[in-house]
């Protein structure tokens, strides 16, 4: 039961942070599909791999009772999303390099908050100049490298389930055969008994 919430709450971390990751990519997608440029491999890589993992943790979460029979496929699906996340990661390593925001002094001494054309705003006489495409970019990138964590997290957990429902089965296996040769050894014994008490009956009935 313990790991039961563990996993399902390692899988809501996961959708929480993947179906933005995903979002924020089809967009980058979209405006290379409609330019018709061919999408950089540090955009595609990772979108594929988001949409996967999305689909393969809502499907493990709202079917658990189903997958933990399989944990040790689970295990081992997980365990290959942390490669492909890893490799994910790695393409868009270059991001990481960069500085997307900037912080400049106003000369307006008054307190005023002002948004400016979705590139920046001010606030109290500060002037924050953000990058968009590269903030997504970097949050992207972040969510990746949180997301190869929890998969390895979820992964874990479900080889401990695989391991102590497999031992479980075994243990009831064994008392199974225990007690199907222990009752075959009574009821032989039964059997014998009352032959040989059958039998002395007619002995005694003859003489």
């Amino acid at each position: 039961m313990l790991f039961g919430i563990f996993f399902a709450f390692w899988r809501m971390m996961q959708i929480l942070t993947l179906i933005p990751t995903l979002g924020m990519l089809a967009y980058f997608v979209h405006i290379y599909a409609s330019s018709n440029a061919l999408t950089p491999n540090y955009i595609l890589v990772l979108f594929i791999v988001s949409v996967l993992g999305a689909v393969w943790a809502i499907a493990t979460l709202f079917t658990y009772h189903r997958a933990k029979s399989n944990a040790l496929f689970v295990s081992f699906i997980d365990l290959c999303f942390v490669g492909a996340l890893i490799a994910s990661v790695y393409e868009l390593r270059m991001i990481g390099k960069y500085n997307c925001s900037s912080v400049d002094k106003s000369g307006s001494p008054f307190f005023a908050v002002s948004v400016g054309d979705g590139h920046g705003f001010s606030v109290s006489g500060v002037d924050v100049q953000v990058d968009k495409t590269c903030a997504m970019l970097k949050a992207c990138w972040a969510f990746g490298i949180m997301n190869c964590i929890f998969f390895f997290i979820t992964s874990f957990l479900a080889l401990l389930v695989g391991r102590g429902s497999g031992r479980k089965e075994k243990d009831v296996y064994v008392r199974e055969t225990h007690y199907s040769r222990h009752g075959h050894r009574r009821s032989g014994s039964h059997r014998s008994h009352r032959s040989s008490h059958s039998g002395g009956g007619r002995r005694h009935a003859y003489v």
